[in-house]
């Protein structure tokens, strides 16, 4: 880590709490999703119900809908942001212990909707965390506090995944579901430790206000509309990819799925984390504009490792290089894209901004896998990839054109007028 990132987390305390609240925020992902389907499946749940439990993941994409609530209102009269982190990481302690006294085979019912409870306020606590976050990381610790809460999230979903499953084995799933609640509990602790960010000078009076004025404050701001297209275009090839990346490992190549198991999960989670380390110390040096492209370019560049391991074939040599290639300099370029949409959140709705924005860079992930099969069908794999780094390039033109306007964002504090 260069010595400037060394003297951030020692000159920034704000850095280590949003590390420790980023943890908070990732716990919950899994209790509700994969580590509750293994729990179904363990104790025989029949598989179309555990299929249905997969619904329960909708309130993270639609967090949106509700994020203006978290501008709008000071719940427990503590402030905006830790009111709202108080409040959803109570509502998930508790549900975490009511889900642990539950018979599955009993309460099947009542486990979904507490489920689906964990999920709405997991997806409020981000929304919450997501604007705290931007508000408190002013340019000089962006994207340093961008790599480390990745890093912080990261780790909460291995410890609420794996962790939790290598645990369940040994202490059953009641002990470990009370093991994560306490550990959610923490998180209060954290939260209320940390100060709340600097009011800004309008907030919203009205909930109307809350729903219409996001976006309109956000239209003001120079090259607004360019700045939506590179929102949704800057990991669009890097998704393009991944989105069959696993199926190409299996089905194209012939690796095995213990093999691509070991890889991805094990080297690639740690690179992952090394990228997302590196890219933000790197930005206490170089800013956000050269971050963008350094890192925009080598994550698109690694999606033709991909495609040389189409050609070389089963190679286990090439598979590390892939991988530990495609998560390094993804990890590096979420960190500089985490950074952006920080820059660009008003403060005065910030919830409601960054939700939007979060919403908007998924729908490539939503809509290219449909696509992505028949390219796959008609092309080959080697094209395919090489088409999917041809698909990166426009969002570095974009980085160029907004050249200007991403330096000012990176040499003035988030914004509190809709003027930008």
């Amino acid at each position: 880590m260069p010595q400037s990132a060394w003297q951030a987390l020692g000159r920034y305390p704000e850095l280590w709490r949003v590390t420790l609240l980023a943890f908070a925020s990732g716990l919950p992902l899994a209790l509700s999703g994969g580590t509750l389907q293994a729990w179904l499946a363990d104790v025989r749940i029949d598989i179309r119900t555990i299929g249905i439990f997969s619904l329960v993941g909708l309130p993270y994409t639609l967090k949106f809908l509700w994020a203006p609530l978290f501008d709008r209102y000071t719940p427990l009269g503590m402030g905006r942001r830790r009111g709202g982190l108080v409040l959803t990481q109570v509502s998930l302690v508790t549900a975490l212990l009511a889900m642990s006294s539950i018979d599955p085979h009993s309460d099947i019912a009542l486990l979904g909707l507490l489920a689906l409870g964990i999920a709405f306020a997991s997806a409020s606590q981000d929304i919450v965390f997501d604007a705290y976050r931007t508000e408190v990381l002013h340019p000089p610790m962006r994207g340093l506090g961008a790599g480390l809460t990745n890093t912080g999230y990261r780790l909460a979903m291995l410890t609420s995944g794996a962790l939790a499953l290598v645990l369940a084995g040994s202490v059953g799933w009641v002990a470990t579901y009370r093991v994560m609640a306490v550990l959610m509990a923490l998180g209060i602790l954290v939260t209320l430790l940390s100060p709340e960010p600097e009011a800004p000078a309008a907030t919203p009076h009205r909930l109307v206000e809350a729903l219409r004025e996001p976006m309109r404050a956000f239209l003001q701001r120079p090259a607004a509309l360019v700045f939506l297209l590179l929102i949704v275009l800057y990991k669009f090839g890097d998704a393009f990819a991944a989105t069959l990346s696993t199926a190409f490992l299996v089905q194209g190549v012939g690796f095995s799925v213990a093999e691509v198991g070991v890889v991805n999960k094990g080297v690639g989670i740690a690179a992952a984390l090394a990228g997302a380390l590196a890219g933000g110390a790197l930005m206490v040096r170089w800013g956000l504009l050269r971050a963008l492209l350094v890192f925009g370019v080598l994550q698109a560049v690694t999606n033709l490792l991909f495609a040389a391991l189409a050609v070389v074939g089963k190679s286990h040599g090439m598979l590390v290089v892939a991988v530990v290639g495609e998560q390094l300099f993804g990890g590096m370029g979420s960190a500089a894209f985490v950074a952006l949409l920080m820059a660009l959140c008003d403060t005065r709705y910030t919830a409601t901004q960054y939700a939007l924005f979060s919403a908007l860079a998924a729908l490539a992930r939503v809509f290219i896998g449909p696509p992505a099969g028949y390219l796959v069908a008609d092309l080959g794999w080697p094209v395919f990839f090489v088409l999917t780094f041809l698909a990166s390039l426009p969002a570095l033109a974009l980085v160029l054109w907004l050249g200007e306007p991403i330096r000012r964002l990176d040499q003035s504090p988030v914004v509190s007028t809709g003027a930008g």
